[in-house]
């Protein structure tokens, strides 16, 4: 499932390519099409990212939110004068262009090509097209159902003007695990399972400490940690959570997916660390990976 960092990516490309423009919305697929036609000529006014889930408001009080779920992926395309990655969700190509068969981009007018698959919606602009293809979620709301929906989720680290005091204050009440609190989107929004297990890696937090036995200054350590990661995740649109140290003489850009994680999927192997076999588990019904030694 793509985690918060892709949204936020998601949400920069949408203001850079589409926002100020009247967009022709469509349902090729047919299961949105009643919210197409609403939309359909209105201008974006705004992309924001809160977690996983992404806010396109359109003039009118209409925005139309979206949540990729586990297969869920946003594509682009476009004239010669589009830039932006091809694809960002799961699947995706990450900071490709979108080229023709004969490696050069197009040119000439915008001419978006025929639908491939279940496309849910297609956004037209000016020089390029998006594609969104299967979400587990896409509803057209109003600004007000759209805020009462963000709302019940918890802040975001990736914005800049969060407050992690929610956060603190809803692991210090719960004798839930910090592994399991942390992938409950009403705690904290956009940490998946990537940046779970590596931040308490790097905090040397065990997955399976209660919640209310960790002290504030240790959850706000967990939170700058978490913050940090996810900003590195947009800049380079992929997760790498290793430090130089631990890829010696891997540069970051050459570090994924070989040298990228810390733990993650890194089962039986030694810990980058110290050499302990890195253990796997299941913690409500997510796959769960750790280092017994570091992460006491």
């Amino acid at each position: 499932m793509p985690e918060g960092h892709s949204i936020h990516r998601l949400a920069r490309q949408f203001t850079d390519c589409f926002v100020g423009q009247p967009l022709s919305v469509s349902s090729p697929q047919g299961r949105f099409a009643q919210a197409a036609a609403v939309l359909d000529g209105a201008v974006l006014g705004g992309a924001r990212a809160h977690g996983k889930q992404l806010f396109l408001d359109f003039a009118g009080d209409r925005v139309l939110r979206s949540h990729l779920g586990l297969y869920g992926a946003w594509s682009f395309g476009g004239t010669e004068r589009f830039r932006g990655a091809s694809s960002i969700g799961a699947p995706r190509r990450i900071g490709e262009r979108e080229l023709r068969e004969d490696g050069t981009a197009p040119t000439g007018p915008l001419r978006p090509p025929a639908p491939v698959g279940a496309v849910r919606v297609r956004l037209v602009g000016h020089e390029g097209w998006a594609d969104l293809r299967g979400p587990a979620l896409c509803v057209l709301e109003s600004s007000a159902e759209a805020e009462a929906a963000r709302a019940r989720l918890g802040p975001d680290p990736l914005d800049p003007h969060a407050d992690p005091a929610p956060f603190v204050a809803a692991v210090r009440r719960s004798r839930r695990p910090v592994g399991a609190l942390l992938m409950d989107q009403s705690v904290v929004a956009g940490v998946g399972n990537i940046f779970r297990a590596e931040s308490l890696f790097r905090r040397g937090l065990d997955p399976m400490t209660p919640g209310r036995a960790i002290g504030e200054a240790v959850l706000r350590e967990l939170w700058a940690e978490n913050a940090a990661l996810m900003r590195t995740g947009v800049r380079l649109g992929r997760i790498v959570t290793t430090d130089p140290a631990d890829r010696a003489g891997i540069g970051e850009a050459q570090a994924w997916p070989e040298h990228a994680h810390l733990v993650y999927r890194r089962q039986g192997l030694p810990c980058r660390r110290c050499g302990t076999p890195v253990a796997a588990g299941e913690l409500e019904g997510r796959s769960l990976y750790w280092c017994p030694s570091c992460q006491r």
